[in-house]
């Protein structure tokens, strides 16, 4: 077992568990239960939580040890069980650790959790400095004795207590690290008034091996306190934030924020130099899940910029270590080709069949090649849907129709070594146009158990197929030379939150986007207004259009799946839902009113084909063709 200073305190990247409360509530255990003494009576329910964390990921565990001093055990009339109910803890923890470790290999470190008193020191309340060290010294010491890897002394909310609490520590276990978390109010002060920044200098002053803030109001706060404190220290700096605050649901306390948005944030707070991640309370094993995924996506696009060209063919060793020239984007494919030329380019979507009969698709992009379509789009299972494999159908289509396809590639089914491996595949086949997605989650689709990957994320991935152009895969092994990718990426100008969906477009085009497809366009302004703000960092982008094919299906698109239809739109194919023929009609008149809209300011549209009718896509580019309802 390597020393946990060593492993932790390096600067390198940790991922810590989340809530350990708000979990054993989640169980039915009762609000007016000790839940420290669990550790004692029902440890199989805190085992249980422990066990959730390693699976999703996490590096450190806390024992479940938050309460267990005699200060708030006195409130149970445990007092006198302070040492046997951390001994207790330890246990747990270090048992799920070592076990994990053996059946998995997993490499995780036991923290000793170390919480606040619950009660106010002198001269604001009645505990003298003194009893309160002696309280944190008592703790500390049977956490030592029972063989934590660290100390994490979380959720001081004044700067005097956790200065107790640190002198404990270094008088009764002065061989363990120690990781003190403050927490903040919105303008990121502790309770006593002492700033973020000055909290992190005086505690480093004192000997904490990292600071940090916990808990709070949510990871924007915590986020904001990292910056400041960042700026202030030279040791690893750790962000673990509340999922917000809770609402009450049914008389039970619920908190809100979602996996993906923590795992939003944690990436900013690595951007904003955090060493470590984690949760505090109302973060479970989905968010740190979520958020280990975030984590491998930045490593994956860290891979990527690391994939640096030499000069000439000539330096190979050079090339072993830091890649190969890329193939042209001109020579790479024909959508390519287009792309770095300025010219127009067409798609059409063709959806892979849910069976394994894709005659339908195959005859569908024949009839689109015959009307010049450039390359034929083919998604990767929406809607976490089961169907044909799509570098199956991308393959068909190439082989036996001899038309130019883009491979849909999302990250939801497969690990780092997966996508790896079916890359190699890809490029072995020909296929050279990689459309980089992260995919829509499991619970969307007709299997909502099914289980989710999310290694990396679409910015992840678009790194890892950079470093594939540059010839090395994500470890910076060679492959042989340049995989010749064309890179794509998705964006959706609709989305309400349109800030988070331009941060995550920089952080695409930055990992090695080359162009991008957007989500179906009904209103212009939204276009417009999204292709001002990447004015930056601008990359090709190609429009999506989709010709509507009812009313009911303008309601199921802007009802259900979200997507921005205006009113006038609407109030069109209302007005045509007469029959079919004059639904589908309408539709392709305000497909084909879009296109010609954005056509100056694109460089190309991608028309889906609902319901497999295919004649109504070509009609969309332009093409003299009948279309039936």
């Amino acid at each position: 077992m390597p020393n946990a200073h060593d492993k932790l305190f390096s600067g390198k990247t940790v991922l810590c568990d989340g809530a350990m409360g708000t979990m054993l509530y989640g169980c039915g255990v009762f609000l007016n239960r000790c839940y420290d003494e669990l550790n004692l009576s029902q440890p199989d329910v805190v085992r249980s939580v422990h066990q959730q964390y390693l699976q999703a990921g996490a590096e450190v565990i806390e024992t479940n040890t938050f309460g267990a001093n005699s200060f708030r055990l006195a409130h149970f009339g445990l007092e006198a069980k302070v040492r046997a109910i951390n001994l207790a803890g330890v246990a747990v923890a270090r048992e799920c650790v070592e076990t994990a470790r053996a059946k998995h290999g997993t490499e995780a470190f036991v923290a000793g959790a170390v919480g606040s008193l619950g009660v106010r020191l002198q001269p604001e309340g009645e505990v003298s400095p003194e009893d309160a060290r002696k309280a944190f010294a008592e703790q500390i010491a049977a956490l030592a004795e029972g063989g934590v890897d660290l100390l994490i002394v979380e959720t001081m909310m004044s700067l005097a207590e956790a200065e107790q609490a640190l002198a404990a520590a270094g008088e009764v276990a002065p061989e363990l690290p120690v990781v003190v978390l403050v927490t903040v109010d919105e303008q990121a002060r502790m309770l006593d008034g002492t700033s973020a920044s000055d909290a992190a200098v005086k505690l480093v002053g004192a000997g904490a091996d990292a600071v940090g803030c916990n808990c709070s109001s949510g990871p924007q706060v915590v986020l904001e306190a990292v910056r400041l404190m960042r700026a202030a220290v030279d040791v690893p700096v750790v962000a673990m934030p509340n999922a917000g605050l809770p609402r009450e649901v049914e008389g039970r306390a619920i908190y809100l924020t979602s996996p993906e948005y923590m795992a939003s944030f944690a990436r900013k707070f690595i951007r904003a130099g955090a060493s470590w991640v984690g949760g505090c309370c109302g973060t479970t094993p989905q968010h740190i899940r979520s958020m280990r995924s975030a984590l491998r996506a930045l490593d994956a696009q860290a891979a990527g910029e690391a994939s640096v060209t030499v000069a000439t063919a000539a330096a190979t060793e050079l090339e072993k270590t830091k890649g190969v020239e890329p193939t042209p984007l001109e020579e790479r494919s024909r959508v390519g080709r287009k792309i770095a030329r300025g010219e127009f380019v067409t798609l059409v979507e063709i959806v892979p069949p849910k069976g394994w009969d894709c005659e339908k698709e195959l005859e569908g992009a024949r009839l689109l090649k015959q009307y010049g379509v450039d390359a034929i789009n083919v998604p990767d299972s929406p809607r976490a849907s089961a169907r044909m494999g799509a570098q199956s159908l991308c393959l068909q289509i190439e082989q036996k129709i001899g038309l130019e396809t883009v491979l849909h590639y999302t990250c939801r089914d497969r690990n780092i070594l997966s996508i790896q491996s079916e890359l190699l595949g890809a490029a072995s086949l020909g296929l050279r146009n990689i459309l980089c997605l992260t995919g829509d989650p499991p619970k969307m689709g007709s299997y909502p158990d099914a289980t989710a990957v999310f290694d990396v994320d679409a910015i992840g991935l678009t790194g890892i197929v950079r470093g594939f152009n540059h010839g090395l895969d994500i470890g910076g092994n060679p492959l042989g030379g340049s995989a010749g990718f064309t890179i794509g990426v998705a964006a959706n100008p609709g989305l309400p939150d349109m800030d988070h969906e331009i941060r995550r477009f920089a952080a695409k085009v930055e990992a090695g986007a080359e162009y991008c497809i957007t989500q179906p366009v009904f209103d212009l302004r939204l276009l417009e207004d999204f292709l001002r703000r990447i004015e930056g960092f601008r990359i090709p982008v190609i429009a999506g259009i989709w010709p509507l094919t009812s009313f009911r299906n303008a309601e199921f698109m802007k009802r259900d799946l979200r997507v921005a239809i205006p009113e006038d739109v609407m109030e069109r194919m209302a007005a045509a839902s007469g029959s079919k023929e004059a639904g589908l009609a309408e539709g392709l008149k305000i497909a084909q009113e879009m296109l010609a809209a954005t056509r100056k300011e694109v460089q190309g549209v991608q028309v889906s084909a609902p319901f497999g009718k295919y004649a109504a896509a070509a009609q969309v580019i332009g093409a003299r063709v009948e279309v039936t309802a």
